[in-house]
């Protein structure tokens, strides 16, 4: 056999690129990892802030549907390997495991570097001949089956050949599209690509005034008639020039794509726990009870922030030091409404740069969700995000690549 000569290649070395590396080699077969980047895993060390959440405790089906519509493609990949086998697979090769919260599941090392030395451990315990910075050109392709790779350190030649090359998010840590690109190559549809999870710009300067202020249980919703029903909670950060937290991160997502189709997106906002109008008002009235001169501000102060408080009595005209009774009715009811649904304009935000994930990929429908093998390619498969499927944040995304990755390692056809 010809020493350029691999039973599968593999381009690039994340969480799918890895463990399909290595299921493909316990199975006996010559396995050849490629990475472009000096050293492997560099996006993996950087999931979460380097603290790895793995993945969730979620079953199989919710897990699915938190992926919205094309949550069903991942069937077959997690009925193989969902979240109890990468805590077992972890196990075997040294990694113990935790939920510390019940839901979301990390490395009790709470670093991935744990995650990363294991998996580079296993690489080279399974004779996994590994090639870093070493940059895929193009694939090599013979009629509709693919043969091989073209690289800047010469050609290599394989009847498998495994594309886990991750999105655009991060081009420091080696996203550049490129799997994108082999994709079509070989004929595939790739969908329009957006940013995700990340932090959002706002047309409101009023924003800045209320920074590092943290906000609990954030609902958030877009304010446009055809996405009405478009909607998350969690944690929510202001920032000099917009807002940042779990809640932003998860729902950015959903608003990139409107961003792109009309330039600024209305969005609302409720930071006072999902209280409706009739609920604040209650809340005054009690607090007034308490103290008859105490300022609105001092009502709030329970719900929301001073900063914040502040800057929504401003927005409609109300004096933050007056009391509650002393406002006009009009200026009263505008404060219940904006405190209720406080209204944002998303603008822009900071692009793949700074972006955890990508949103769009390689078509599902030209991937057989069986295998992950190309339907249009023999011996074309294709894992993790660079395909068309996101999740939220909470470790879907990550158990998604190993999932992913797990059944393209098996090669089946």
């Amino acid at each position: 056999m010809n020493m350029n000569t691999y039973d599968v290649i593999t381009i690039g070395s994340g969480a799918a690129g890895m463990i399909s590396s290595i299921v493909a080699a316990k199975a006996n077969k010559k396995v050849l990892l490629l990475e472009k980047l000096p050293k492997l895993g560099a996006k993996l060390k950087a999931t979460g802030g380097g603290k790895c959440n793995l993945s969730n405790t979620l079953g199989n089906t919710d897990f699915m549907n938190s992926f919205g519509r094309q949550g069903r493609f991942m069937t077959e990949a997690l009925d193989l390997f969902d979240a109890n086998s990468l805590v077992k697979f972890l196990g075997e090769i040294g990694v113990n495991t935790h939920s510390p919260d019940g839901f979301r599941i990390f490395p009790t090392t709470h670093n991935s570097s744990t995650i990363l030395s294991a998996l580079e451990n296993e690489l080279i315990k399974q004779n996994i001949e590994i090639k870093c910075d070493t940059k895929v050109e193009k694939l090599l392709f013979d009629e509709d089956k693919v043969v091989g790779v073209f690289t800047n350190q010469g050609t290599f030649a394989s009847p498998n050949i495994i594309v886990a090359t991750g999105g655009l998010g991060f081009p420091t840590l080696g996203a550049n599209g490129d799997g994108y690109e082999f994709a079509t190559s070989g004929g595939h549809k790739v969908t329009d690509l957006y940013p995700a999870m990340l932090p959002l710009l706002t047309k409101e300067t009023w924003v800045a005034s209320c920074k590092a202020d943290t906000i609990a249980k954030v609902q958030m919703r877009i304010n446009l008639p055809k996405a009405k029903k478009l909607k998350a909670q969690g944690d929510l950060i202001f920032t000099s020039k917009g807002i940042r937290g779990p809640v932003v991160l998860d729902f950015s997502r959903e608003i990139t794509p409107y961003l792109e189709k009309y330039d600024e997106v209305p969005i609302l906002l409720n930071l006072i726990n999902g209280k409706n109008e009739e609920d604040i008002f209650n809340h005054i009235k009690e607090e007034i009870k308490k103290n008859k001169d105490s300022s609105i501000v001092e009502n709030l102060a329970a719900l929301l922030p001073a900063s914040v408080a502040t800057e929504l009595c401003l927005q409609c005209n109300a004096d933050p030091e007056s009391t509650f009774n002393k406002l006009e009715g009009s200026v009263r009811t505008a404060l219940l409404k904006i405190l209720a649904n406080t209204p944002l304009t998303v603008v822009g935000h900071i692009g793949f740069n700074k972006a955890m994930i990508t949103r769009g990929g390689v078509s599902l429908k030209e991937i057989n969700p069986k295998t992950m093998q190309s339907k249009l390619i023999h011996g074309l498969y294709f894992c993790g995000e660079v395909m068309d499927l996101d999740g939220p944040c909470g470790g879907y995304n990550l158990q998604w690549s190993f999932s992913s990755g797990n059944l393209a390692g098996h090669l089946l056809s």
